[in-house]
């Protein structure tokens, strides 16, 4: 006679139709249907061994949900629960790890410019925080509260007094409104700036097109060419270019510029023209509203605020030329430049069509308010 198990199954009409339902069912884990078809076999009076091999499960197996379900009925055909390895470091010290990733490695005598997870895991050592740490967990500790301390983004504190009265005028005009009134038909807004010292870097050896399973390949090395100044003047609503190469950037080849666009149509007989600039040198200050509409009556200059040439559309259309014309460089010499500008700016125009602009006055005013609960880093004498 095989041994007997002490641990006798007798099922009521209520266990046993629940283990009937969960060892026919179609949708429940598989685990779970097995350990009640071991529960009902046991209950029939199958040995261990023969219930084992019944369901194809070592007979250890068998012996532990029989004894669980002895134990604690339906409920012991869960899962326990499994706590786990128990936790190296503190609560206390993950915050700390991460108020440290939010530290300037400077202010800590530490002479690097940015943080990587294994600088932070050393210094957190160092520091006396843990004992000892793997960078990886640090890096999972940051991941979790997005902190990329070894990433940095630029930005500018606004300098200029009447930003907000200068951003509106721009803002406005983009919507189509000068001084409160819409623009007319004839009457156009042309955003202009220069795009300075594209060098002309003459490869050493050939740059090979992309095959299969390989980059585009363009050599390291390289000889210069020199360098020259692109000039572009971009009408805002309806997406056209006028651009123009200039052996350097200066009033002159700006004001060469501006005859380029003012000589054709529509431009030339229009009402009024508005001419969007920033503050460098090429058009800066009331002198360059003076000349201007001294050249040209209808034209108009209007400035942008202080360091905000991000306001500026045509800067839009630089980035666009800085992909799709000037990377990778690699050119003869500057006449290789500008005959691929000259021809660039030809068939962006062929499929022109205005800049999405969503930045409104309503922007700029949350934006102002939010740089406003910054101070400026007062800046060192």
């Amino acid at each position: 006679m095989p041994p007997t198990s002490p641990y006798l199954i007798v099922l009521d009409p209520d266990e046993h139709g629940a283990l009937q339902t969960l060892a026919r069912g179609s949708t429940a884990e598989y685990r779970l249907v097995v350990r009640a078809r071991i529960v009902l076999a046991a209950a029939g009076g199958a040995t261990n061994t023969a219930n084992a091999a019944l369901h194809g499960v070592h007979v250890d197996t068998v012996r532990k949900w029989r004894r669980r379900f002895w134990a604690h009925r339906l409920a012991g055909l869960a899962d326990a629960d499994r706590p786990g390895r128990p936790s190296t470091f503190t609560a206390v010290q993950q915050v700390q790890v991460k108020a440290l990733a939010c530290e300037l490695p400077a202010d800590r005598g530490v002479p690097l410019s940015r943080w990587s997870a294994a600088d932070l895991a050393g210094e957190a050592v160092t520091a006396g925080i843990v004992a000892d740490i793997s960078a990886s967990t640090v890096a999972r500790w940051l991941a979790a509260d997005a902190i990329k301390p070894w990433r940095h983004r630029s930005w500018i504190f606004p300098r200029d007094p009447d930003f907000a009265t200068k951003a509106d005028v721009v803002l406005d005009l983009y919507s189509r409104i000068w001084q409160g009134r819409p623009l007319a038909d004839d009457e156009f807004v042309i955003s202009a700036d220069e795009k300075t010292s594209i060098q002309a870097r003459c490869r050493c050896h050939p740059t090979l097109p992309p095959g299969r399973s390989r980059l585009m390949r363009v050599e390291h090395e390289y000889d210069r060419g020199g360098a020259l100044a692109y000039l572009a003047a971009l009408d805002v609503h309806c997406g056209k270019v006028h651009g123009r190469c200039e052996p350097t950037t200066g009033i002159a080849p700006f004001a060469r510029l501006v005859e380029q666009v003012m000589t054709r149509e529509p431009y030339a007989s229009a009402s009024r023209v508005f001419w969007i600039v920033d503050n460098g040198s090429s058009h800066r200050g009331q002198a360059s509203i003076d000349r201007m509409a001294a050249a040209w009556p209808t034209a108009t200059i209007v400035h942008t605020p202080l360091h905000a040439s991000w306001l500026n559309q045509v800067e839009i259309y630089f980035s666009v030329v800085q992909r799709k014309v000037v990377t990778p460089n690699d050119f003869h010499d500057l006449a290789d430049i500008e005959n691929r500008l000259d021809a660039f700016h030809d068939h962006y125009n062929l499929a022109a069509r205005p800049f999405n602009w969503r930045y409104t006055k309503k922007d700029l005013d949350a934006t102002l308010k939010r740089l406003a609960t910054h101070a400026p880093v007062p800046t060192a004498v």
